[in-house]
């Protein structure tokens, strides 16, 4: 089966187009649960009219489906608590001159 660690690291795969910094590093990524091989991500957007929103949930959701053990995958997109800054990784702040 599916493991919560295996979903983070293949959403580390998964990158905004405009920002060199992957999903989880910058903070988009608010939760994830995994049971019996159903994966469900809460996500988030540094702005919500971000246009590329549904690129990434859809990039994020393939990432897990190529995980061994998923049966379905639900990212579902939220906007409470909206995202800031304090969500990025020391790394992510580094790699984009924010530390």
């Amino acid at each position: 089966m599916v493991t919560e660690a295996q979903v983070w690291e293949a959403l580390k795969g998964c990158y905004d187009p405009e920002i060199p910094v992957n999903i989880v590093d910058l903070g988009l990524i608010y939760e994830v649960k995994v049971e019996d091989g159903d994966v469900r991500v809460r996500m988030t957007m540094t702005a919500p009219g971000c246009p590329l929103s549904g690129w990434i949930a859809r990039q994020a959701e393939e990432a897990i489906r190529a995980l061994e053990g998923v049966r379905e995958v639900h990212v579902e997109m939220v906007w409470d608590p909206p995202w800031t800054l304090d969500r990025m990784s020391e790394e992510a702040k580094k790699a984009l001159g924010l530390a």
